[in-house]
């Protein structure tokens, strides 16, 4: 791993010139010691992980949690003594509001068993405790509707089985192994066959749709289940009895969509296994879901303001997402990031730090429905229709956190070679904390895509990946899935390469092949 750090650093001095490529400066480590006793010996990542779930809940984007949450989080920065703590607006949100008030389900026939469901976010309420016939609702092509025409009015429709457990051997929790770092850490950069518009369409073959055919059924049967009235759509997804989030197509302004509810596929299972053998399976449900009429993204922001002449205009940002989905309370996915990031800011604070250039703290809106926040933010500061803004020089760094609370391990340099040698000198003083790996590599899909498209110095973290895929999206997803150990370096380790970025005389230049 060293000596891959040592070849990317020869080039990258090689190759870049000017201000950007000049002396890249560790501080002192009398600094690194005050800062490492303060996040690890005093942390508040305890507290602030609970007020993040249990006390904040889901974060739904532009619901009525996710705007308490604004507000809460404001509240929380600035008892922190941060400077301008403010939320902005970032981009228009064509969905609109929605929360969950009541889901209750259950099946009462051939015997009385309550289940675990989730709604599909922007799904449609029942009126009031409704009950009915469950039918297995088995549509494969536009000519398959007409075998259900008049026959699922007042019905509770369970989709086909797509989705089956094979047992694992595997344990739950896993942490990269050094084998498995070293190889992150090798140079292995090709030249995508993937077109610039996308991955190729399948045509169709036999019962294989194409992705537009996917997409014209997918729209066929939204018509026809609004124009039928079922009384509900059951989706099975998820195992071990934990159901997972996702939404329904929804435009603000829009007729309620037929309500939709997603169920861990043992019960959905069940009950589809149960109608196959000849048995009559009945529902009872009551779904209350609130829309309102917000059509807004926000980010909260606040900082810790420059001091040098020169330099304090100049940002160095660090953030994660606030927005959540609505089943669990967004532990790993993402109050983890917004706990790490609030600590450092938190450590820095209390330390009293004047940095150089000024440490900003950005916690995205929108970002789980399609980086909604981070862009808006983009857009309105650094760079837009091909055209830079004023801010884009000023912009110094970018450091983002969205896989989970595992323990970072180093970080994902986007093929930009000329960041190899500015992390080399900051993490002198926090390779003893286990980040030690530089990879060349490039990762996504989370709010540092956003500015990696212009090319601006963006990056995310090599994490241990503890029970990430397993959990996240689903109503799992809660306090008890944060490892505080791991968040506690984490934090550190943020706010030391935060203090580095802010100190060092030098920046990390705009990648030169990025596409802009």
């Amino acid at each position: 791993m060293k000596k891959n750090v040592l070849i990317f650093s020869l080039l990258a001095a090689l190759c870049c010139g000017g201000p950007a490529a000049q002396a890249q400066v560790s501080p002192s480590p009398e600094m690194a010691s005050l800062l490492k006793n303060e996040g690890l010996n005093h942390s508040q990542v305890k507290e602030i992980a609970q007020f993040m779930t249990d006390y904040l809940g889901s974060r739904l984007t532009a619901s009525q949690q996710k705007r308490r949450a604004e507000k809460e989080v404001m509240k929380k920065l600035e008892e922190f003594g941060l400077s301008n703590v403010r939320t902005e607006f970032a981009c228009e949100f064509p969905r609109g509001g929605w929360d969950v008030v009541k889901t209750y389900a259950a099946m009462t026939s051939p015997y009385y068993c309550a289940f675990t469901v989730n709604p599909k976010a922007w799904s449609g309420s029942t009126n009031g405790l409704v009950r009915g016939e469950c039918i297995v609702f088995d549509v494969k092509s536009k000519e398959d509707l007409e075998k259900y025409r008049g026959k699922i009015t007042g019905k509770i429709l369970l989709m086909p089985v797509v989705q089956t457990y094979d047992i694992s051997f595997k344990p739950l929790a896993e942490r990269y192994t050094e084998e498995q770092l070293e190889a992150l850490a090798l140079d292995r950069r090709t030249t995508s066959s993937v077109s610039p518009a996308g991955p190729p369409r399948m045509p169709a073959s036999g019962n294989t749709l194409s992705w537009e055919d996917r997409m014209e059924l997918q729209r066929l049967q939204a018509e026809f289940l609004a124009a039928e009235k079922p009384l509900c759509v059951i989706n099975g997804r998820g195992t071990f009895n934990v159901v997972s989030g996702t939404g329904v197509s929804y435009t603000a302004g829009d007729p309620e969509p037929v309500p939709e509810v997603m169920m861990p596929i043992e019960d959905h299972g069940r009950m589809v296994r149960l109608i196959e053998n000849g048995e009559k399976v009945e529902m009872e449900l009551e779904l209350i879901n609130k829309f309102t009429d917000d059509r807004e993204v926000h980010n909260v922001f606040a900082e810790i303001p420059g001091t040098d002449p020169k330099l304090k205009d100049e940002i160095v940002m660090i953030g994660s997402h606030l927005d959540s989905w609505h089943g669990g309370t967004g532990a790993a996915d993402n109050a983890s990031g917004c706990i790490s990031m609030i600590e450092a800011m938190r450590i820095l604070k209390t330390l009293g730090i004047k940095p150089k250039r000024t440490i900003r703290l950005a916690l995205w809106g929108g970002e789980e429905l399609g980086l909604y926040g981070s862009r808006g933010y983009m857009e309105q500061y650094l760079y837009k229709d091909q055209k830079k803004l004023p801010g884009f020089d000023k912009f110094a760094l970018y450091l983002n956190m969205d896989n989970g609370s595992g323990r970072f391990r180093g970080i994902y340099l986007e093929g930009n070679d000329a960041a190899f040698p500015f992390f080399e000198a900051w993490m002198k003083y926090i390779e003893p904390l286990g980040f030690q790996y530089l990879s060349p590599r490039s990762t996504g899909s989370t709010d540092h895509v956003t500015f990696l498209r212009a090319g601006l110095p963006s990056y995310q973290f090599i994490q241990d990946v503890l029970e990430y895929n397993r959990t996240y999206h689903t109503i799992m997803d809660t306090y008890e899935r944060l490892s505080l150990n791991d968040l506690t370096l984490d934090a550190t380790i943020i706010a030391w390469l935060a203090y580095c970025a802010a100190q060092d005389p030098g920046r990390i230049p705009v990648n030169p092949v990025s596409t802009r």
